[in-house]
């Protein structure tokens, strides 16, 4: 069984509770064992918060005031990508190394990649904008009314 969801959302604080509240429902219904989902909505409000934060370019009059956020729960693995139109990644990439609990930016970075079992953090391809795309391997309730078979 598969289910993918697309979001269009603006780039306002309100939008992060309503996108991890989206994912959340989805998986209690699919049946995704509860700390798994938890693990991926917080990783998911990360990604939303940084894409609310820097993913506009609205000093130089561009950018846009939205981002996408998609979901997709195929067979035994949950894929979440957070897109923004904003300046994108500067040089290299964040990396575990680099990111510290402690730093004021690339703290939400840091978290997803803890949480989440494949991170890929990078810009869009001949684009401006951002591009943090994570997975997990789903754990399932015994009761799962749409269980991977």
């Amino acid at each position: 069984m598969s289910i993918w969801w697309s979001l269009h959302l603006r780039r306002e604080a309100a939008s992060v509770p309503l996108a991890r509240r989206l994912l959340l429902g989805t998986m209690e219904t699919a049946g995704v064992d509860p700390d798994v989902s938890y693990d991926l909505s917080v990783a998911l409000s990360e990604a939303c918060a940084n894409a609310v934060e820097h993913g506009g370019n609205r000093g130089h009059g561009g950018g846009s005031e939205a981002y996408r956020v998609t979901a997709y729960l195929d067979g035994e693995k949950c894929r979440i990508e957070v897109a923004d139109s904003g300046p994108g990644f500067f040089g290299e990439r964040p990396s575990r190394a680099v990111a510290s609990v402690f730093a004021e930016d690339g703290r939400g970075l840091h978290l997803i990649q803890e949480l989440a079992d494949h991170v890929h953090i990078g810009n869009k391809p001949g684009r401006s904008g951002a591009v943090v795309s994570f997975d997990k391997i789903l754990k399932w309730r015994k009761d799962a009314p749409l269980m991977a078979v």
